[in-house]
């Protein structure tokens, strides 16, 4: 079963030894705002880079081509 990008995010944040209180801050947004995004498990790239930087982990999004194997 694959998680939802949102469980991936309460995952590494539980990971990092911090609460969704805690983390908040560190990508300057409320603890309320990040609560509602991670129920409406809805995020932008720019939130997903954000988060990841602040998690000290990598992110990389991105499309592959299935007939030709270019990467977009």
């Amino acid at each position: 079963m694959k998680l939802t990008t949102s469980e991936k995010i309460k995952l590494l944040i539980t990971r990092k030894g911090l609460t969704i209180t805690e983390f908040a801050p560190m990508i300057n947004t409320t603890r309320q705002n990040l609560t509602n995004k991670l129920a409406r498990d809805n995020f932008t790239e720019q939130d997903l880079i954000e988060i990841a930087s602040a998690l000290d982990c990598s992110f990389e999004s991105f499309f592959t081509l299935n007939d030709t194997g270019e990467i977009l």
